[in-house]
């Protein structure tokens, strides 16, 4: 079996995670599939999904830190007109979607992971990330 639906998530802020963990758990639940794997995907190029710790907000400041650092805003290389260049390669570097399995009917996470969106280029208003749930 398969099920498909779409999350919607708003940012405010131009670099920002914001946690769909439980955005992810309520769709794995009302699938019914008890064993199987989750697919969590961006439906935009200038943002990505990732698992990483939830426990301290730090982590969150020292991955756009060094994101920062290595791809910086405003090179003069850069040729998209729209000025936000790196953001698409910030994107790019973490990855669009993540996949996760799925056991007696939940999400199997880490102690400490959560599921981010990752923004890149907001704020912004109705993102969207496709879930699919696959298995049985």
């Amino acid at each position: 079996m398969v099920v498909q639906e779409t999350i919607y998530i708003d940012t405010q802020a131009s670099s920002q995670w914001v946690n769909i963990t439980d955005s992810v758990r309520a769709v794995v639940r009302a699938s019914s599939i008890s064993r199987g794997s989750v697919t969590i995907t961006s439906a935009h190029t200038t943002a990505a999904v990732t698992v990483n710790e939830s426990a301290d907000p730090a982590v969150e400041t020292d991955v756009f830190t060094k994101l920062s650092q290595l791809i910086p805003s405003g090179e003069p290389f850069y040729l998209h007109a729209e000025g936000n260049s790196h953001s698409h390669l910030q994107a790019t570097l973490v990855g669009a979607s993540e996949v996760l399995p799925v056991q007696k009917g939940g999400v199997v996470l880490g102690t400490w992971q959560a599921i981010y969106f990752c923004e890149f280029d907001g704020p912004r208003k109705a993102r969207r990330c496709t879930v699919t749930v696959m298995g049985e």
